[in-house]
């Protein structure tokens, strides 16, 4: 962390005095962030987004300042997840069936070119036509697969993102936040305290949540598989047991016809041999 600079603050003139309890102490003017008290937060942080990244809900990544989009765009990309590194839209959560909209316009258009409609505008409306493609691509291509409210938001420097934290908070949605030394973390539920102007310090954060939040979609799946798995095994034996034949019941045993004993014949009398 020292060595990306996440201890770095703002100017002492700066310092919002809600994140006493985050400074560890002042040199040259600049307030140096505890990173012990970092370290504590970003795991609470990192152990919160897994398991919403476990029940298979979705997190919004916001960060639309020039150091950190690019390490947004890469990082949250790679584990599917919707993310905004260009202009906030108002109303991107608290009118979220007009931003659905927006994005159905856009899968409209795409069709229009596959099924050959395009080709049938004139030049001008099909300019046009692109144009408001290409515009719709860079504010809400990156959350297409964003069908519903997400379970929670991450935000990069709360001050610059104040919209998109109101509109949370108004939701009650739960928001993750790099907070540095002239934020106020009261607002946001995870606070991470740290530097949020430098790129290899938001890099660093971000590498954490990710992590965290790869684990939870590989343990979802490895739950998945075992449950489906189980099913299988479940679905095999009683197939197995309706296809094996029924077992024929025996015949009783009949009983063999007593048989009578011979009657031995009586000897001849003594009257009878003298006779």
């Amino acid at each position: 962390m020292l060595q990306a600079g996440v201890h770095f603050g703002h100017l002492k003139r700066k310092w919002n005095p809600h994140m006493a309890p985050y400074i560890f102490t002042e040199k040259k003017g600049i307030h140096i962030i505890d990173l012990h008290k970092t370290g504590v937060k970003l795991d609470e942080a990192a152990a919160a987004m897994k398991q919403i990244a476990k029940s298979g809900k979705k997190i919004l990544f916001v960060a639309t300042k020039k150091q950190a989009k690019d390490v947004v765009s890469e990082r949250v990309k790679a584990i599917g997840m919707p993310y905004v590194t260009e202009r906030w839209s108002g109303g991107m959560l608290t009118n979220f069936a007009t931003i659905r909209k927006g994005v159905r316009k856009m899968s409209q258009i795409d069709k229009m070119g596959e099924d050959g409609t395009l080709k049938t505008m004139s030049k001008r409306e099909r300019l046009q036509v692109s144009r408001q493609r290409a515009k719709l691509e860079k504010n809400l291509g990156s959350i297409t697969d964003l069908t519903r409210i997400p379970a929670a938001i991450f935000i990069v420097d709360v001050s610059k993102e104040h919209i998109a934290l109101a509109e949370s908070k108004k939701l009650g949605i739960p928001v993750f936040a790099m907070v540095d030394t002239n934020s106020d973390p009261r607002p946001v539920d995870f606070p991470i305290p740290s530097n949020d102007d430098a790129s290899r310090s938001i890099a660093l954060v971000l590498d954490a949540l990710c992590q965290a939040v790869a684990e939870g979609l590989q343990e979802r799946k490895s739950d998945k598989d075992a449950v489906d798995a189980a099913a299988l095994k479940a679905k095999a034996k009683k197939e197995a047991a309706e296809a094996a034949p029924e077992p024929t019941a025996e015949a009783p045993a009949t009983e063999a016809p007593a048989t009578e004993a011979p009657v031995a014949e009586e000897a001849p009398s003594e009257e009878k041999k003298e006779d």
